[in-house]
């Protein structure tokens, strides 16, 4: 069975403060899911600002089910690189995940494909678990290329890989033009495009390796159609933007399977 996973990405939101408070809320709320079912929830993953990094950690701890991880990591290991964070030092902070190649990263700070080979290439040798994020934009969607596009930022960033590597790596599908504007890919526009990943896996690593990787949905899921997503037969959780700063809407997507 694939694991399920419901992330938080809280981008440039939030102070210590209030960090803190949304994680003790939705790990409370956690707390008190029915002891019997804790096996049947997905993993809960909150992806914080780096500086917050420690405090969400603490309190997360020994919290069944609960990871902590990183929006971002830089491509070097260490040096002389001023404003850069690496992938050790945020695991020295209890980070588990790291995001690679969300759409802001690739639109805002211009990361391609060859770039993200290489972070993705740290985070695996450093004991993170990467969140490989690829989407579309609208007007490669409106000309028919979304696959066209997917396609070229799977082979390029993850497809150096061997097997043993590969299956480190979960994969977000973020369609870009659903990403924070209140619009939402069809849950058959979901699933038309996670089975594709998935065949583009099995194609490459072997269908046991299509079959057991985790591909989460994200752009604009929220607790309204969290549930309708979620039922797709390939969509195995969500990377959730503005709806994860909510407690109660946060949890109300982890309980939407």
């Amino acid at each position: 069975m694939r694991k399920k996973i419901v992330a938080g990405n809280w981008k440039m939101n939030l102070n210590l403060e209030s960090g803190r408070k949304l994680v003790a809320e939705v790990c409370n709320l956690l707390k008190q899911t029915n002891p019997d079912k804790i096996s049947e929830k997905p993993e809960v993953v909150f992806f914080p600002p780096f500086v917050f990094i420690t405090e969400v950690a603490k309190i997360a701890e020994n919290i069944p089910g609960v990871g902590v991880g990183v929006q971002n990591i830089s491509h070097e290991e260490k040096g002389a690189y001023t404003g850069e964070v690496s992938a050790s030092m945020v695991r020295s902070c209890g980070a588990t995940y790291t995001l690679i190649g969300h759409s802001e990263r690739r639109t805002y700070f211009k990361e391609d494909d060859n770039l993200l080979a290489r972070k993705l290439e740290v985070a695996i040798r450093n004991g993170l678990t990467p969140v490989y994020c690829c989407g579309e934009i609208i007007s490669e969607r409106k000309a028919g290329k979304h696959f066209e596009v997917v396609g070229e930022q799977m082979t390029t960033a993850l497809f150096w890989m061997n097997k043993a590597e590969f299956e480190k790596i979960v994969i977000a599908y973020e369609p870009v033009w659903a990403i924070g504007t209140g619009v939402t890919a069809t849950p058959l526009q979901a699933q038309e495009m996670h089975a594709f990943i998935r065949t583009l896996i099995s194609e490459k690593f072997g269908n046991e390796t299509g079959q057991k990787t985790t591909i989460l949905y994200g752009g604009s899921c929220n607790a309204q159609n969290a549930a309708e997503l979620f039922s797709q037969p390939d969509v195995d959780g969500g990377l959730i933007g503005g709806a994860s700063l909510n407690a109660s809407e946060f949890f109300a997507i982890v309980n939407s399977f």
